[in-house]
């Protein structure tokens, strides 16, 4: 998936692609970002996979949404404070306008926060004007895969959709939500 991330990045900055929204579920992975820091608690049960997003090592796996949004941002004239808001909005005005869920954003904390936890990690890469990597909301995700790390280098607890609502949501659908909220934020 990063070999194609890459590529599609290099292609929309070749002006060879246009921008694109990806969504899917990943089987058990952790990544961590480019400056590679080693919050690992415990063995890890799943690969670990360095990439080149920034942000510290978190979990992707069944019953999470991963979004990869791939956005010019010179050609939108964004700054990458400003689309990292637009990220975290739509995911927040997603969790509270379809599930009733009161979600916020924390200074110093990227990604989506509730009062029971972290909902939503980001973690991105900028390269020649492109944004890509993209957002991991947990729908109904194992919340053991995340006691072997400080996810996203916090000891803040991690929540997901099923544990504050009860419902299960079907992954694809809200990949679906989350990349129509986005391009929301981005219209």
């Amino acid at each position: 998936m990063w070999e194609r991330m890459r590529g599609q990045a290099e292609a929309i900055a070749a002006n060879d692609a246009e921008e694109v929204i990806w969504g899917c579920e990943h089987e058990p992975v952790y990544t961590t970002g480019q400056r590679g820091i080693d919050n690992r608690l415990h063995r890890l049960d799943a690969p670990l996979v360095q990439t080149d997003r920034g942000g510290e090592t978190t979990f992707h796996g069944p019953g999470q949404v991963m979004l990869y949004p791939f956005v010019h941002l010179r050609r939108r004239g964004l700054g990458v404070r400003t689309y990292v808001h637009h990220l975290e909005q739509a995911c927040i005005d997603l969790l509270q306008q379809e599930y009733g869920i009161d979600a916020e954003r924390r200074c110093g904390l990227p990604g989506v926060w509730t009062e029971s936890g972290k909902i939503a990690a980001l973690g991105i890469r900028i390269r020649s004007g492109i944004a890509y990597h993209g957002m991991a909301l947990n729908a109904d995700v194992e919340m053991k895969w995340f006691n072997a790390i400080r996810p996203c280098g916090t000891t803040l607890p991690v929540t997901s959709l099923f544990k504050l609502t009860g419902r299960r949501i079907d992954t694809e659908t809200l990949g679906r939500q989350l990349a129509a909220a986005l391009n929301r934020q981005l219209a």
